[in-house]
């Protein structure tokens, strides 16, 4: 697909910023990655009046409740291993430390780009246990289920999975279900709808008879999509729209799915600000359970606390926006934050921060 000349994008633009609305609507994107292109791009700006935009829970990293990162650092601390992560959570203040500030302390916290790099550190020192942090949404998990699969075959038995991936679509049916947030439509994640096709999402239109649009991650593929979107809420139309077929089949990835589906079965798990949700996160099959650092590892963790200040649950179901909050740009900023979502180039907060302030 050509990306549209720039007389194309003003044009769209422009057809966004006319657009007639009865009445207030609320749409949100249930992706990181579209909370900070929509004000990177200025697409925000081109909104016509009584249209807003919400933030979901689309940060792997901002939905991991506390607990996960208390069960990973007391292991660290009981047990010596090494931890292996992904950046975005090592600032992400625990209950009441970071596996930043554990790094400091003499902890082995080291960064990855991928589960396989961890896979090597367990590989170069067998006499070295080594677990990779496994939090992400269906884009990467076929990857986790993959070096699991690649640790077996070489007979690794010093590496381990800290289980705490999560599933979008029992997410956005719990946010619908709880009516808290009025939303009117959804922007849904292109890179996730790669990998699970269209079907998980049609719960949206039959179930709660709301409009939802697949989109990409340029600019032109956002403007599109929310033009899709609030064409579809002022029609009165419901179901789902693929505006992104370059990259989304209709089926998804079977291929990535049997592998997923291969290492992990289906469990209930806790998200931050919306609790526990049936069928939302994963566990390791019987088969694989000699990689699940949690059964390897096994620690006392007492209820995760959350700092009563911070707002980020709110922020994550569409209830208030990062502003809203009186923590925000003040006592939490980038360089000192107080909760997940200004942690993350994914979260809301730090977008909020770098783009809206």
């Amino acid at each position: 697909m050509l990306s549209p000349s720039t007389a194309d994008l003003k044009s769209a633009a422009h057809t966004l910023s006319r657009l007639s609305l009865s009445r207030p609507v609320q749409i949100m994107e249930v992706c990181g990655t579209h909370t900070t292109e929509y004000f990177r791009s200025g697409i925000r700006e081109c909104f016509p009046p009584r249209l807003r935009l919400v933030d979901g829970p689309g940060c792997p990293v901002c939905v991991t409740p506390n607990s996960y990162l208390d069960r990973a650092i007391r292991i660290g601390r009981e047990y010596g291993v090494t931890i292996a992560t992904f950046g975005d959570l090592m600032r992400v203040p625990s209950s009441d430390s970071s596996l930043a500030r554990e790094k400091s302390e003499g902890r082995d916290v080291r960064v990855v780009y991928s589960p396989f790099d961890a896979l090597q550190i367990a590989r170069a020192d067998r006499g070295r246990q080594v677990m990779f942090l496994s939090v992400g949404f269906e884009t990467t998990i076929p990857l986790e289920a993959a070096a699991v699969l690649r640790a077996r075959e070489m007979g690794l038995s010093n590496f381990s999975l800290l289980v705490g991936n999560k599933l979008t679509p029992p997410a956005v049916n719990a946010l619908l279900q709880s009516r808290e947030t009025r939303i009117d439509g959804f922007i849904l994640p292109g890179h996730v709808c790669t990998i699970i096709g269209l079907d998980p999402w049609r719960f949206i239109g039959d179930r709660h008879g709301k409009p939802a649009v697949i989109a990409g991650f340029r600019r032109h593929h956002i403007l599109a999509a929310t033009l899709q979107l609030v064409t579809l809420i002022r029609e009165n139309r419901t179901g789902i729209i693929n505006a992104y077929p370059e990259a989304v089949p209709e089926n998804g990835n079977p291929r990535a799915r049997e592998t997923m589906n291969r290492v992990f079965a289906v469990a209930g798990d806790r998200w931050r600000g919306i609790g526990s949700i049936p069928r939302s996160g994963l566990r390791l099959r019987k088969k694989y359970e000699g990689f699940d650092a949690q059964k390897r590892f096994p620690v006392t963790v007492p209820p995760g606390r959350e700092n009563p200040d911070c707002r980020c649950g709110e922020v994550l179901t569409g209830r208030i926006t990062p502003v809203d909050c009186t923590l925000f740009g003040r006592a939490c900023t980038p360089l000192r934050p107080v909760g997940a979502c200004m942690v993350s180039s994914e979260g809301s907060c730090a977008a909020y921060y770098k783009y809206h302030r």
